[in-house]
C-alpha cells in the first residue's frame, strides 16, 4: 500500500490544456473518486498516475517516490479499464494469471495467487472457462482479480461499471467496496456517476473542465458544496436553484416570490444570491409558498413533483404519497436548516 501524491499537475495535449494545476493527497489505503461530466479530466488524471501519458507539469508521487518518469510497470500499479480487455482466447485463469507470466513467477506461485484471487472474488469454478462463457459481471470480477494477482500498492479504476445494466452496477459497486475493505489498497475510481461516488469514496475530489472544484467526504459536499457547480452535481434529484436578492430578511426571486432564509443567510453580504434547496428537503406545508403542480412522479420510495413557482420549475422529493393532477396547487416550504445561498457572480457558497 502506498499515498498518491499529485502536486500541481498540469496537461497539455497539443494546445489544448485539459488538466489545470491539480494537486489531490490521497492517504494510504484510502479510496477515492474522482467524478465529474464527460471532459472534465478524470480519466485523463488516473492515466496521468498509471503513466499511460506524460506529465506537462508537476509531480506525481508513488509511496514517497516522484514517478514522472517511471514506466507504468514498474510503478507498482494495477489497472481495472472499462471495457474489461480480457484475451478471449484465454481460460480465466489464464487472463489472471498473465501479468505472472510475464514477470517469470514459477506455476507454483502464479497458481497460489490466482488462487487466492479467485477465492476473494468467487471464481473458483469459473477458472477453466473462456470470457465468451461469463457474463458482464463475471467478467468484471476477472479483471478485478487480474489486478489482484500483482499485488500491487494502489488499484486504479477507469468507468468499470460502465458497460453493466443497472441493478448489477449496484451489486458490483457493493463488491468492489467490500474488495477495498478486505485488502485495504490505496484506490483511486474515476466515475461520472455521482451515485456511485457518494456511495463507494472515503474521499470525493469533484472535476470540471481540467480543474478540481472541491475535494472531501462525501456528506461533507453534499451538505456543504463549496460552489454551483458542485451544488448541482452531487445529489440526485439535484438541487433546485432560483435567482433572486436578499431584501428584508427575506430571498425573492425576480418575480417577487419570497422565501425564508438560513440562521446566516439575513447577514450575507452579497444581495444578489443563487438560493439553492434540494428536492428532499421541501415538505408540503399549509402555510407554504403556492406552486402549481406540473408532473407527478411516484417512484414507490417517494413521490417526486414537477413544480412551478413563480414562472421557475422545481422538483420536490416527498416521502408521503401524493395524488395531485396537473394544474393544482401545493403549498410548499424548505426546511431552512438545509437552504444554500451561492454569490450570483462567483458562483462560490456564502
Amino acid at each position: 500500500m502506498a499515498t498518491v501524491e499529485v502536486s500541481r499537475v498540469t496537461k497539455f495535449f497539443g494546445s489544448t490544456q485539459v488538466l489545470k494545476d491539480v494537486t489531490v493527497s490521497i492517504d494510504d489505503g484510502e479510496f477515492v473518486v474522482l467524478v465529474g461530466p464527460s471532459g472534465c479530466g478524470k480519466s485523463t488524471l488516473l492515466r496521468l498516475i498509471a503513466g499511460l501519458e506524460n506529465i506537462t507539469a508537476g509531480t506525481i508521487s508513488i509511496g514517497g517516490r516522484v514517478v514522472n518518469t517511471v514506466p507504468p510497470k514498474d510503478r507498482d500499479i494495477a489497472m481495472v479499464f472499462q471495457n474489461y480487455a480480457l484475451y478471449p482466447h484465454m481460460t480465466v485463469f489464464e487472463n489472471m494469471a498473465f501479468s505472472l507470466k510475464l514477470a517469470g513467477a514459477p506455476k507454483q506461485v502464479m497458481e497460489e495467487e490466482v488462487a487466492r484471487a479467485a477465492k476473494i472474488l468467487g471464481l473458483g469454478q469459473l477458472l477453466h472457462r473462456y470470457p465468451r462463457q461469463l457474463s458482464g459481471g463475471q467478467r468484471q470480477r476477472v479483471a478485478m482479480g487480474r489486478a489482484i494477482v500483482r499485488n500491487p500498492q494502489v488499484f486504479l479504476f477507469d468507468e468499470p461499471l460502465s458497460n453493466l445494466d443497472a441493478k448489477l452496477r449496484v451489486a458490483m459497486r457493493a463488491e468492489i467496496k467490500e474488495l477495498h475493505q478486505r485488502l485495504k489498497v490505496t484506490t483511486i475510481y474515476v466515475t461520472h456517476d455521482q451515485i456511485e461516488a457518494m456511495t463507494m469514496a472515503d474521499k470525493i475530489v469533484v472535476m470540471n473542465h481540467g480543474v478540481v472544484e472541491q475535494i472531501g467526504p462525501p456528506l461533507e459536499l453534499y451538505d456543504r458544496p463549496a460552489n454551483l457547480f458542485v451544488a448541482g452535481f452531487i445529489g440526485s434529484p439535484a438541487m433546485n436553484m432560483f435567482e433572486g436578492r436578499i431584501e428584508d430578511g427575506v430571498f425573492r426571486m425576480e418575480d417577487g416570490t419570497a422565501w425564508p432564509l438560513p440562521p446566516n443567510g439575513s447577514g450575507a453580504r452579497s444581495a444578489e444570491v443563487i438560493y439553492g434547496i434540494r428536492p428532499e428537503h421541501l415538505r408540503i406545508d399549509p402555510a407554504g409558498i403556492p406552486a402549481e403542480v406540473q408532473v407527478v412522479e411516484p417512484t414507490g420510495s417517494e413521490t417526486q413533483v414537477v413544480l412551478r413557482c413563480g414562472g421557475t420549475s422545481m422538483l420536490g422529493a416527498f416521502r408521503e404519497r401524493i395524488s395531485a393532477r396537473h394544474g393544482e396547487i401545493l403549498p410548499v416550504l424548505p426546511e431552512v436548516s438545509f437552504v444554500h445561498l451561492f454569490d450570483r457572480q462567483s458562483g462560490r457558497r456564502i
